[in-house]
C-alpha cells in the first residue's frame, strides 16, 4: 500500500510542476509516509512538501497544498488535507482497509509473507557467547532478538541461515582451564593457587566435580600442563551442551557452529594476514605485528599478532568476516552486546583493506537488560543469591514472556524486564495481553460452533461493518504486510510489539462493546469474518516472536 501512495504522490508533484504550479523540480528519491498518532488526521501523513519548499523556495504549506490539489485517488484515496506547516495527511477508502480482511483469510499462515528478499541469501551472526560460562539474561535478549530477525526476514523472502561463532581460542579458554584444573584439584584435597583471572561462579565446581565422576584420578597423575589442556576441552564442551540446552528450551535455532579454532587449523586466519601483507598494510612495532586501519577511518591502527607471537582476537575476526563473504551471501549481520561499539570501525577497516563489499555487513548492538522484581532493580550478584542465568529466568516466567519482554525496547535501548510483571496474568503483562486475545477470539468461534453457526469462508459481505472500531481493526490487519516489510529493510523487529499492543488493545475494547454473535445472520458473519482475520495476523505475529497462540487462558 505505501508503494502505490508514494507512486501516487510522486505522480501528483509531477502534474504541478509540468503546469507550472511549481518550479521544475527533480523528484525526492524517497518519500516518508507516516501514521499520524491521531486517527482522525487520516491514515498516512507526508512531510513530503517540506523538503520540496526549501528547494523551490516557496513556503511548505503552499508547496503541500500544490501537491495535494493534484493527487488523483485512484479508488483507493478517500480524502486528502493539507495541515500544520505543510503536512499532507491521506485518508483511504474504507474498501482498501476491508479489502485486507479478505486477502489474510484467503492466505492465513502465509498472510503477510512478502517477496521483498526474494533471491537473496542472508546469514546472520548472533549470540556467539564465550564457552566460559552459562547463558546470562544479557545474552538472552542478543538470542531473541536474532531469532526474531531471522523470522521476519524470512517472512520478507530472504533466504537465512543462522550461525554461532564459538571463541574456542584464546586468554578466556586458558583462564577457563586453570579454574576448572583448581576446583577439581581441591576436590581431591589438594591445594592449588586459583588463578586471579580465574571465574569464580558455582557453575565451575560442578564441572569439576562432573570431570572428576567421569575422569577419575587421572588429572592427579599427568603434567599439569597437559591436565589443564584436557580439562579446558572437556569443560569447554560440558557449557557448550548447556548452552545449546538452553536455547532449544528459548526456542533458539542455529544452522552453523562455526569454531575459532577451525579458522587456525583450516589455514584460513595465516590466508588472511597474508592478504593483508601482500597489500603492504602490516608492519611491526614493538615486537608485534600491526594492522594500518587508521587508512581505512580507524582511529588507531590495531595489533594483530602480539609480541609473543600470539595472534588477537581481532585477527580472528578479520579472518572470520574474510570467510563469511567468500560463501557469498547478500547480506551479513553481526549482533553484538553494545560494548562491541569501538569495534565496529575496525573490522569495516579490515573488510574495506581486503577489498570486500562494506556496504553488504550490518551491523546491530544490543544494550543491557535490567532485572526487575516488582519495579525494583535485582542485584546481579550470584554470591547475593539472585539468578542471573537465562535458564532460571525462563523457568521463573516462561518462554513465551521472556521472548517477548526482550522486545519491548529496540535493541540499542536498555530494556527493564520485570519478573513479577511477567508472571502477571491480567491485562498489565502485555504478552498476556495479546495471548489473551487470541484465546478471546477462539473462545468466541467455539461457542459460534455450539449455537451452530459455520465460520464464514469465501465471500463474505462486509456491508455491516459500519463502526468506527470496526475499520480501524481491518487497519490494523491491512497495516501488518507493510510492516513486516520495514521491519526486513530497518532490521528493527521490535517493531511487531507496539503494533500487537495497539491491535489487541482495540480489540479488546470493540469485544467488551459489541457482541459478535447477534441475532443478525448478515451482521455476525460478517463480525466473524472479521474476527477471524485478526485471530490471524495475532497468530502470524506470534508466530515471528516465537511464541505461543494459544486457544485457551
Amino acid at each position: 500500500m505505501k508503494e502505490l501512495l508514494k507512486s501516487i504522490i510522486l505522480e501528483a508533484i509531477r502534474r504541478a510542476s509540468e503546469r507550472g504550479k511549481l518550479p521544475p523540480i527533480d523528484p525526492p528519491p524517497s518519500i516518508t509516509l507516516e501514521q499520524p498518532p491521531d486517527e482522525r488526521w487520516g491514515d498516512y501523513a507526508t512531510n513530503v512538501a517540506m523538503p520540496l519548499a526549501q528547494k523551490v523556495g516557496l513556503p511548505p504549506r503552499q508547496v503541500a497544498e500544490e501537491i495535494a490539489g493534484r493527487i488523483r485517488g485512484g479508488g483507493v484515496i478517500k480524502r486528502v488535507e493539507v495541515a500544520g506547516p505543510g503536512f499532507i495527511n491521506l485518508t483511504l477508502e474504507d474498501r482498501v482497509w476491508f479489502g485486507a480482511l479478505k486477502e489474510a483469510n484467503l492466505r492465513g499462515e502465509a498472510y503477510g509473507r512478502r517477496e521483498l528478499g526474494k533471491g537473496k541469501r542472508v546469514l546472520i551472526e548472533f549470540l556467539s557467547a564465550n564457552p566460559t560460562g552459562p547463558l546470562h539474561i544479557g545474552h538472552g535478549r542478543i538470542a531473541a532478538l536474532g531469532d526474531i530477525l531471522a523470522n521476519v526476514l524470512e517472512a520478507a523472502g530472504y533466504e537465512v541461515e543462522r550461525e554461532y561463532y564459538i571463541n574456542d581460542v584464546g586468554a578466556q579458554m586458558e583462564a577457563l582451564g586453570r579454574s576448572v584444573y583448581a576446583r577439581y584439584m581441591e576436590l581431591w584435597g589438594r591445594e592449588v593457587p586459583f588463578p586471579e583471572d580465574g571465574y569464580q561462579g558455582e557453575y565451575i565446581r560442578e564441572i569439576a566435580a562432573r570431570i572428576k565422576e567421569e575422569r577419575g584420578e587421572r588429572y592427579l597423575q599427568i603434567p599439569e600442563e597437559e591436565a589443564q589442556e584436557e580439562i579446558r576441552e572437556r569443560a569447554k564442551e560440558i557449557i557448550l551442551e548447556g548452552i545449546k540446552e538452553d536455547l532449544e528450551v528459548f526456542r533458539v535455532r542455529f544452522d552453523h557452529w562455526v569454531r575459532e579454532a577451525s579458522l587456525y587449523e583450516e589455514g584460513l586466519l595465516k590466508e588472511a594476514l597474508d592478504a593483508l601483507k601482500e597489500k603492504g598494510l602490516l608492519y611491526e612495532a614493538d615486537g608485534a605485528l600491526w594492522f594500518k586501519s587508521t587508512l581505512f577511518g580507524d582511529e588507531k591502527d590495531r595489533v594483530v599478532v602480539r609480541a609473543n607471537g600470539t595472534t588477537t582476537y581481532f585477527a580472528s575476526d578479520i579472518s572470520y568476516h574474510r570467510e563469511k563473504f567468500r560463501r557469498g551471501y547478500d547480506l551479513l549481520v553481526d549482533i553484538w552486546g553494545a560494548d562491541h561499539h569501538g569495534y565496529v570501525p575496525r573490522v569495516r577497516a579490515a573488510l574495506r583493506a581486503l577489498g570486500l563489499e562494506e556496504e553488504k555487513l550490518k551491523v546491530l548492538l544490543v544494550q543491557l537488560v535490567n532485572l526487575m522484581r516488582g519495579g525494583k532493580k535485582v542485584s546481579m550478584s550470584t554470591r547475593a543469591g539472585e539468578f542471573t542465568t537465562l535458564r532460571e529466568v525462563i523457568e521463573e516466567v516462561g518462554v513465551d514472556a521472556c521472548r517477548y519482554f526482550f522486545m519491548l525496547r529496540r535493541a540499542d535501548s536498555p530494556v527493564d524486564f520485570d519478573l513479577e510483571l511477567a508472571k502477571r496474568q491480567s491485562a498489565e503483562n502485555p504478552v498476556y495481553y495479546v495471548q489473551y486475545a487470541h484465546a478471546r477470539i477462539s473462545s468466541i468461534f467455539r461457542k459460534a460452533a455450539e449455537r451452530g453457526v459455520a465460520l464464514p469462508e469465501g465471500e463474505v459481505d462486509l456491508g455491516p461493518l459500519v463502526l468506527p472500531e470496526e475499520r480501524g481493526l481491518a487497519k490494523r490487519v491491512g497495516l501488518f504486510p507493510d510492516l513486516i516489510e520495514e521491519m526486513a529493510l530497518s532490521f528493527e523487529p521490535h517493531r511487531l510489539i507496539p503494533y500487537l499492543q495497539d491491535m489487541v488493545s482495540l480489540f479488546h475494547s470493540y469485544y467488551n462493546k459489541h457482541r459478535v454473535l447477534t441475532e443478525d445472520e448478515g451482521l455476525t458473519a460478517a463480525r466473524l469474518y472479521l474476527v477471524k482475520a485478526i485471530r490471524i495476523v495475532v497468530r502470524n505475529a506470534l508466530s515471528l516472536v516465537g511464541i505461543e497462540a494459544p486457544e485457551e487462558m
